[in-house]
């Protein structure tokens, strides 16, 4: 049986000594003291629920440490100094990807594999016919990409990125 989080070593001893010193019964040694709070079950059920409290408190700041950290690993580069400055900007639009892509489905028309996609800074989704490029893959693989968003082969990625990306082009330049 695991022990508490808030049983540590210290507080066990901690515990130990009080009950040594009241022998069970008042911890600050009043003799037929009057005073249910005073008595060490009553004692120490506040002195763990104050205990529990610490660790909570100490979790959370720990928590939000870690947050603080983990967030200030990545260096922006932009804004430069308040808002978008004409270096901010094209540094931001050239790191900026064309499009992102959002799920694979089949054509309910022509049965045929198709890719969402949405332009990077637009609201525009295409749905960008794949053809038979799926086809080199198993049924079960393109089941999983299609319906739970699974990666596909690390060739087969590449080319349908590169399909998407000349309908995105295409699209753009139109």
């Amino acid at each position: 049986m695991a022990l508490p989080k808030w049983a540590t070593l210290d507080r066990q001893t901690q515990l130990v000594s009080i009950f040594l010193r009241s022998r069970g019964f008042c911890v600050f040694g009043h003799p037929q003291c009057s005073i249910p709070e005073h008595y060490y079950e009553v004692y120490i059920e506040g002195l763990i629920a104050d205990w529990q409290a610490d660790d909570r408190q100490q979790d959370t700041a720990d928590w939000q440490e870690e947050r603080k950290r983990l967030h200030s690993l990545a260096e922006r580069r932009y804004p430069i100094r308040g808002q978008f400055s004409s270096i901010a900007k094209d540094i931001y639009f050239a790191e900026q990807p064309l499009f992102y892509l959002l799920g694979y489905g089949i054509s309910g028309l022509t049965f045929k594999p198709f890719a969402r996609v949405r332009l990077a800074s637009s609201f525009v989704n295409l749905y960008v016919d794949l053809g038979d490029r799926l086809r080199s893959v198993s049924k079960n693989k393109r089941r999983k990409a299609i319906r739970y968003g699974k990666a596909l082969p690390l060739e087969l990625q590449r080319e349908v990125e590169q399909v998407i990306r000349l309908a995105v082009k295409h699209y753009l330049n139109h």
